[in-house]
């Protein structure tokens, strides 16, 4: 056997040749994780490429197996993939995208691409293609190597990855974050570097498939790390253990060690360097400048000194000044990690003396209002690393500390919002649908600490949630009272869906239930006996609409304006650029079969329906415009396409049907494939965070406090009783017992508007731990729902396979009464309680639940 590292452009490119799957190799199993984690690389490269000191480098991708394959001849080489085939295919995948996004402005770069890396120009068959994946594989793969897309899986993991890679490619035009396509290009191609390792014919190809699948427990970063140093350490290695590696490792758990280990390299400069990369990088500074025993002792000592400094990150309450300690934990409740080197460098400079106390609680605070702004205005999260990282190295150094801190964050490409993006903001934007459910419970938080109350709330002890003033489901009441403010050509509802969501309509209670979706009236009496001075505010109104809404904005506006620091004078500003490229990463997102309208896309955006009708109509290139429709599910009368060459030979309704919209009988767009303002939110909020009702806990007893107090499930109960049948009630006595006997548990939470159960498994306790199918609501005026939460479930194995998710919807779609369409896997579709009176109903779903189970305890053996 022969190894040699080489690029995937070395590799493929060249003379006409073939890397072919064989069956033995399992199809295409990248899920979104490996995904993100490819893509972070390419960008992180891409960045790279103009900067001096980086030209030569590489990331390391991993091992590519090559073997003669038996079909090998002289003029046509071809090669066994025997591993390396789910990276291989990967990158194809990615350069097919970046061909099809560049075809309609670049479509000699297009050529290019498909002829260097994915092609035999002048092949034909299975012989056209550079990579030939298994069978499984084949027909989706040629599908989107050759084109067109017509009768596209999108259940396959093919599938799946192509349009990863075409929706974080209209990403990355993002003007927060530039990326030129063609630099990510060069980086896939010429900067991830792959190990080929290229058989003899008489080699055991399925020898080496097994020995190389072989996996064992991997040693972390901070264990290579240390074995390293004390390899190194030759004469002092017991002083140096003792005195400073052990409290080091006593004060910190393994994973913190790693990650104080990581800013070490950030402080002295690495800014690039990722933490999976750690032992290679710091193994190579000693290795460059001969590091000995005393280079090895100053940098463990070093570590020691700093080990200080990162516990109060870690645990605020251990720092001495109250200022400084207030901020540490509002940024640790913010849960702003991506903010430690700029931390870390603070108190650095306090410990030498180059910063006071009152210094450093400012500093935070300009870094705090950094996060805030950002949140508010709806600022994309993508480059915070990048921007934090950077500090250490980009501080100023002819200003205090403080003062730098100051003008590095407010310069131009770090898009901190200023005054009046902040008011907009705050007046249009729906601050509920961005953002972590702390993050919003936080600025709730400290703008009610703004008021001054001579009578404080003790935030920690109350059971505060975020409460909707105007309530998300409004009854008749609240839309006749809408229906007056309507300007002509919005309804009550659109009216609703633009303003339910934005910072003046929400406010903080420990009544939601109580509040639920009553008439204004009713909410006064309520409010008016808060201890929250916003509440008594609110109730202090005679009616409560789009006037008042907008006039609480405003005053909350100025409390924020004066809360969290300003950006310096002079930055530019690029607010309405931000939103469209919102919009268009949404519209990419758009799941197989799913439809939205100009008022859902407004109402997420903060906008108007006519605006974005007048966008989209103009802005060539927005992928999926054309699945934008009026509220009734028809093609605008307006709508044009923004260029001839969008257009082609099909009309809008050819495209959709294309895309797996369905039409009724009337010809409008089926009503159960439209994807409302907050399931387009839900499309881009991910699945790392567990933002379960309002971040509530699951409580496997659901006690609610002291003995004789009602427990969360006996509320739950209460609540679902007083909205639905008898019948329905006594069907989720009989769910929640049938689930138990699985084995499974019943945890409740808090709940926003109402309480709510999951159906769990695996551990009780937090965020992450176990998984579970659904969640019940009690109806709240509209009767009980189930919801259905694929969009968790894909980041917990084994559903991160699609295809498992994908079973699941096949198994629900056979109750009577649901139809939920495939591209709602992506979100959390609801069914009716009422559905499970049906006894038939109720055992499809037993099945269903059964089957979950099963899949779910097979994980670790498949």
């Amino acid at each position: 056997m022969q190894a040699k590292e080489t690029l995937f452009a070395d590799l493929v490119q060249g003379r006409a040749q073939q890397f072919q799957v064989p069956l033995y190799q399992r199809t295409y199993s990248w899920t979104e994780k490996h995904l993100k984690q490819l893509w972070s690389d390419v960008l992180e490269q891409a960045g790279l490429i103009d900067s001096s000191e980086e030209k030569g480098s590489t990331h390391f991708l991993g091992s590519v197996v090559l073997a003669p394959s038996p079909q090998n001849d002289a003029t046509f080489p071809r090669w066994l993939v025997v591993d390396g085939q789910q990276r291989l295919t990967t990158l194809s995948l990615a350069l097919a995208a970046i061909r099809d996004h560049v075809a309609d402005t670049a479509p000699v770069e297009a050529q290019r691409i498909d002829e260097q890396y994915l092609i035999n120009k002048w092949k034909s068959g299975d012989d056209h293609l550079r990579l030939l994946p298994t069978q499984a594989d084949r027909t989706q793969f040629t599908a989107h190597i050759r084109g067109p897309l017509t009768d596209q899986d999108t259940s396959s993991g093919v599938a799946t990855a192509y349009a990863f890679f075409r929706k974080k490619l209209v990403e990355a035009d993002d003007p927060a974050a530039p990326q030129d396509v063609f630099r990510i290009e060069q980086a896939i191609t010429s900067r991830l570097a792959l190990v080929a390792v290229t058989a003899e014919r008489g080699d055991n190809v399925h020898r080496i498939f097994e020995s190389l699948n072989n996996t064992g427990l991997k040693l972390s970063q901070a264990d290579l790390l240390r074995n390293y140093l004390f390899m190194k350490l030759r004469t002092r290695g017991e002083h140096v253990y003792e005195t400073y590696w052990l409290p080091l490792q006593k004060s910190l758990s393994n994973d913190e060690l790693e990650q104080l280990m990581w800013l070490q390299l950030v402080l002295d400069g690495d800014d690039r360097v990722r933490r999976q990369d750690l032992y290679a990088a710091q193994q190579r500074r000693f290795e460059n400048t001969k590091a000995g025993d005393a280079e090895i002792e100053a940098y463990i000592k070093e570590l020691h000194r700093r080990s200080a400094h990162f516990r109060r990150l870690l645990h605020p309450e251990e720092e001495p000044d109250p200022a400084v300690g207030d901020a540490l934990r509002r940024l640790d409740a913010w849960q702003a990690a991506v903010t430690y080197p700029a931390l870390m460098l603070l108190f650095d400079r306090r410990e030498r003396g180059e910063l006071d106390s009152a210094g450093t609680a400012r500093a935070l605070a300009y870094i705090e209002s950094f996060l805030v702004r950002r949140m508010i205005c709806r600022v994309p999260t993508n480059n915070l690393n990048r921007i934090f990282q950077a500090v250490p190295g980009q501080l100023p150094l002819d200003v205090p500390v403080t003062e730098g801190l100051h003008r590095l964050l407010s310069s131009e490409n770090r898009f901190w919002p200023d005054d009046g993006e902040l008011r907009e903001k705050i007046r249009t934007a729906p601050f509920y649908q961005y953002g972590r459910w702390q993050q919003r419970k936080q600025v709730l938080q400290r703008l009610e600490e703004s008021y001054g109350h001579p009578e404080p709330v003790d935030f920690a002890a109350a059971q505060l949630t975020v409460e909707h003033v105007m309530p998300q489901s409004p009854g008749d009441e609240w839309l006749r009272a809408l229906g007056e403010e309507a300007d002509e050509g919005e309804t009550a509802e659109e009216l609703h869906a633009r303003f339910q969501h934005t910072l003046g309509n929400l406010t903080l209670t420990a009544v939601n239930a109580e509040l639920s979706n009553h008439p204004f009236e009713r909410k006064q009496d309520l409010l008016r006996g808060s201890h929250l001075e916003m509440n008594r505010r609110v109730a202090a109104t005679e009616r409560w609409g789009v006037r008042e809404i907008l006039a609480r904005a405003d005053e909350l506006a100025d409390r924020a304006i004066a809360l969290w620091p300003a950006p310096l004078r002079g930055v530019g500003r690029a607010e309405r650029n931000r939103d469209w490229q919102l919009a268009h990463q949404v519209l990419a997102a758009l799941p197989h079969g799913t439809w939205t309208s100009y008022g859902d896309l407004a109402a997420f955006l903060g906008s108007g329906a006519q605006a974005v009708g007048n966008h989209l109509a103009n802005t060539p290139g927005v992928i999926n415009a054309y699945r934008v429709l009026t509220s009734e599910g028809k093609v605008s009368d307006g709508f044009r396409w923004a260029t001839p060459q969008e257009a082609g030979s099909d009309d809008v309704r050819a495209r959709l049907t294309a895309d797996g919209v369905r039409f009724t009988a009337t010809g409008a767009a089926d009503p159960a494939q439209r994807l409302t303002a907050d399931d387009l939110s839900a499309l881009l909020a991910g699945t790392d965070d567990d933002d379960r009702v309002d971040g509530e806990d699951t409580a496997q007893d659901g006690t609610a406090g002291a003995p004789g107090e009602e427990t969360r499930a006996e509320r739950f109960f209460r609540q679902l009783a007083a909205d639905d049948s008898p019948e329905t009630v006594e069907a989720v006595h009989a769910l929640f017992a049938r689930w138990e006997s699985l084995g499974g548990w019943i945890g409740h939470g808090a709940g926003h508007v109402t309480t709510s159960a999951y159906l769990m498994l695996g551990e009780a306790g937090g965020p992450g731990r176990g998984i579970w199918p659904m969640t019940v609501y009690p109806g709240a005026g509209r009767g009980g729902t189930a919801e259905v939460v694929f969009q968790y479930m894909a980041a917990r194995e084994p559903f991160t396979d699609r295809a498992l998710r994908a079973g699941l919807l096949t198994r629900l779609n056979a109750l009577d009464g649901v139809d939920i369409p495939e591209g709602k896997l992506e979100l959390r579709p609801n069914i009716r309680l009422s559905l499970l009176e049906k006894e038939r109903n109720r055992e499809l779903l037993f099945e269903t639940l059964t089957w979950f189970r099963d899949r779910w305890e097979s994980r670790d053996s498949s």
